[in-house]
């Protein structure tokens, strides 16, 4: 069970939204590499960042803060928002990030995500973002037709390193984390599974991993300590051992 401590940039600052909105913004810091520093030092070993500049915008916007991130801390950075070009994951890669989080253009071109997952093996991730039963993309401000399971199997075939599965209005919202859509998620994919939007209490821990997730991305409870990042790690590493055969 792997704890992916967000860190989400938007106009150069540290902010969550809530399920998405970009007019419910809250500001948790205007140094995200110090956040970044914050959770190292708590013992984080892995950080899920997101450009939301860049997911709107349908290009990298916060290079220069990712970059920072990577070069200074010896973990595994998981980025998405705007990698929508096959030179830029190129890019990424070369600079260090380990992994790469595609959304918007794996619904709209997925004949293009199959050649770059297959040349790029084990290094992206796709993003499926959903409200309920429809998958949304460019930001979470569109949808598309096809329910997420069947992205899920239109991509099995491919070598990707997971899902990141996000139910937007689980997400900021501080209600817990849609375990029964997760489970879903688990029982049809192909790949790891990690759980994005609501997790609150250290409990969602656990249930998030008896369902099957291999992870889960926490935000806004890390922020206002509902969670402390400590403790999200010991658990997790604790219902990894016992579910070990």
């Amino acid at each position: 069970m792997e704890i992916w401590p967000a860190i989400d940039l938007r106009g150069g600052k540290c902010v969550r939204l809530r399920q998405g909105d970009f007019a419910l913004e809250t500001e948790y810091g205007d140094d995200p590499v110090a956040v970044a520093a914050r959770w190292v030092a708590e013992g984080a070993v892995r950080l899920h960042l997101v450009d939301l500049d860049g997911a709107r915008q349908g290009r990298p916007v916060h290079e220069e803060i990712v970059a920072r991130i990577v070069e200074r801390f010896s973990i595994t950075c998981q980025l998405g928002g705007g990698i929508r070009d096959e030179s830029g994951i190129e890019r990424w890669i070369e600079r260090g990030v380990e992994r790469l989080v595609v959304g918007t253009r794996a619904v709209e071109d997925p004949e293009w995500f199959a050649q770059v997952a297959r040349r790029f093996p084990g290094r992206l991730v796709f993003g499926l973002d959903a409200r309920g039963d429809r998958t949304a993309v460019s930001g979470w401000e569109r949808a598309v037709e096809g329910k997420p399971t069947d992205w899920i199997e239109r991509f099995a075939s491919l070598p990707l390193a997971g899902v990141v599965y996000t139910d937007i209005s689980r997400d900021g919202m501080m209600q817990g984390p849609n375990v029964e859509a997760t489970g879903a998620m688990v029982a049809a994919s192909p790949w790891p599974v990690i759980a994005s939007g609501g997790v609150t209490r250290i409990e969602d821990i656990s249930q998030l991993a008896a369902c099957g997730a291999a992870g889960c991305i926490i935000g806004r409870a890390l922020y206002e300590g509902e969670i402390e990042l400590a403790r999200a790690i010991e658990l997790a590493s604790e219902v990894t051992k016992a579910g070990s055969p």
